[in-house]
């Protein structure tokens, strides 16, 4: 079972550095975040929640740790944010 959660979490985070896919992964965790179809469903308490609440933490986390690399490669560019035009994290 604990490989099966890192195989996961190593294709999640793979995946959402993939500029071609990551808005692709980061809309479909947030549908299935709000949809009513689970692995675990919702109306059973503290198993329901646990999928979803992994899911969200593993989300943030991820999308987190890309904007940081992304501002700390702007800072070791040398350049501001008032020098550059407002760019996504893609570029």
């Amino acid at each position: 079972m604990n490989n099966a959660i890192g195989s996961f979490y190593n294709w999640y985070k793979a995946t959402l550095r993939n500029t071609k896919y990551r808005w692709l992964l980061v809309a479909g965790t947030l549908i299935y975040l709000v949809s009513p179809i689970d692995i675990a469903p919702d109306f059973l308490p503290i198993i329901g929640w646990v999928d979803d609440g992994l899911l969200a933490t593993l989300l943030v986390t991820e999308l987190s740790q890309l904007a940081l690399e992304h501002l700390n490669k702007r800072k070791q560019s040398g350049t501001s944010a008032a020098d550059e035009p407002i760019t996504t994290i893609d570029a």
